[in-house]
């Protein structure tokens, strides 16, 4: 349920991104010069940019949707979201109260459903997590260093004792 909204804004993107690019600009201007530093060939048009992000909204979305890859397709869902955020739905540069509400519960919305994308992006489904493991590896080592410890010090003092 949570990836339809970004299908079905991932397809708006890809077909109406001139429109989108306006309110992208303010944000691509700031946002390229940085992304352009790990990604050269990134373009730097808005327009472009909206079509990306769209894209990469529909692809995330089916593989969170589909259960392809679940962890990786929230995570960026919710990279996608806070440009998409930032651009959309800019509430304080509203000046008429009616579309300054209306942005602000857009925004707002979108930040819960970034919320979400993030709970989902560390989910396990129900299987330990990384830090589960690395700490049952560890208690496990140590577990297994005592006992060889005991071990080696009981044949030690069995030597000892043949020796003498």
């Amino acid at each position: 349920m949570l990836a339809s909204m970004f299908i079905v804004g991932g397809i708006d993107s890809v077909r109406n991104a001139g429109p989108k690019a306006g309110a992208a600009e303010p944000v691509t201007e700031k946002l390229v010069p940085l992304l352009q530093r790990v990604v050269p060939q990134l373009p730097s048009d808005p327009t472009s940019l909206v079509r990306i992000n769209g894209v990469a909204q529909i692809a995330a979305g089916l593989g969170l949707a589909s259960g392809k890859a679940p962890r990786l397709s929230a995570l960026v869902l919710a990279a996608t979201l806070v440009p998409t955020t930032a651009a959309g739905h800019r509430f304080w540069e509203k000046s008429d109260p009616g579309e300054r509400a209306q942005q602000r519960v857009h925004f707002f919305k979108n930040v819960s459903m970034l919320g979400g994308l993030i709970i989902a992006s560390g989910d396990t489904e129900g299987q330990p997590g990384l830090v589960w493991r690395t700490r049952r590896v560890a208690k496990d080592a140590r577990r297994e260093a005592k006992h060889l410890a005991r071990s080696a010090r009981r044949e030690a003092a069995l030597a000892k004792a043949r020796v003498t």
